[in-house]
């Protein structure tokens, strides 16, 4: 089954589907929201592309490779993102750490 030699796969992306959408909900509690806004759209991205990915390895998507290259791209900018507010936010920098993560899982499948 793909899923099962794809299980490191679908950890990084479930963890890091969690971490951006941690790190969405409290970049929406920041006091100047406007300076986190790009954070916010990349972690939207990036927690939708990897639960999308998830799904269609669990299904046997014949796709799943193409997918894992486009998830790296977006993992990679998220990352590149967050990296940006990790001195000063904590949700930020393990948002930036799972997404880096997830896109070396990501290139392998790619």
């Amino acid at each position: 089954m793909a899923h099962e030699q794809h299980q490191e796969l679908i950890q990084a992306l479930h963890d890091c589907a969690a971490e951006c959408n941690h790190c969405f909900d409290a970049c929406l509690q920041e006091e100047d929201v406007k300076m986190v806004a790009q954070c916010i759209r990349l972690d939207r991205e990036c927690a939708d592309i990897c639960a999308f990915l998830e799904h269609a390895i669990t299904r046997n998507s014949p796709f799943v490779s193409e997918l894992a290259a486009v998830c790296a791209t977006i993992c990679e900018a998220c990352a590149d993102e967050c990296e940006k507010h990790a001195d000063h936010h904590d949700h930020c920098k393990r948002c930036a750490e799972a997404c880096r993560r997830c896109a070396e899982a990501c290139r392998n499948v790619a």
